[in-house]
């Protein structure tokens, strides 16, 4: 969700188990990066707070950087989610292999700071199975592909091969 004031309103009336801010604009299919926590961290510590003293778990969408992650810390959420964009586009080898490091290296970080740590954005069938080795990340969110394939082969189908790619990690 938005981290606005009329969203975060919604979500105290609705009390979801749990949220996940994310960077939103208007003209956004999806999410293209993470939130700029640490350069918005005077107003998102007390939106946090407040919606965490309401029962609601909140996670912060962050791309997997320290600044991002050690700001995450200070505003009191309980999870942070790596943003794998970067790592799911990469154009090589190589390059998904840093991206891959800094994912492994933001979870070491989170975890020490005492956060959860959940990823997820544009990971695939091809791509989920480095990811899903990584120790310390709790859930993997891979909607979209899920539910693509699913139009093919059903819900039931296409969850059972995810996981089976996962599980084969």
């Amino acid at each position: 969700m938005a981290a606005t004031e009329e969203i975060k309103g919604i979500a105290l009336q609705v009390k979801p188990d749990m949220v996940t801010l994310v960077p939103e604009k208007r003209e956004e299919i999806t999410t293209e990066g993470g939130l700029d926590v640490a350069g918005s961290l005077d107003r998102l510590t007390p939106f946090v707070k407040e919606l965490e003293g309401a029962g609601i778990v909140v996670s912060l969408f962050v791309d997997p950087e320290p600044l991002q992650i050690e700001a995450s810390s200070e505003t009191g959420a309980t999870f942070i989610e790596i943003h794998t964009g970067a790592y799911a586009n990469a154009k090589d080898k190589k390059e998904a292999e840093q991206r891959l490091k800094e994912i492994k290296d933001s979870v070491k970080l989170a975890k020490t700071l005492g956060l959860r740590v959940n990823a997820g954005h544009g990971l695939t069938y091809n791509n989920v199975r480095e990811t899903a080795k990584i120790e310390g990340i709790e859930e993997l969110n891979i909607g979209h592909n899920i539910i693509a394939r699913a139009v093919i082969v059903g819900i039931e189908q296409a969850v059972r091969e995810m996981k089976e790619v996962m599980a084969a990690a």
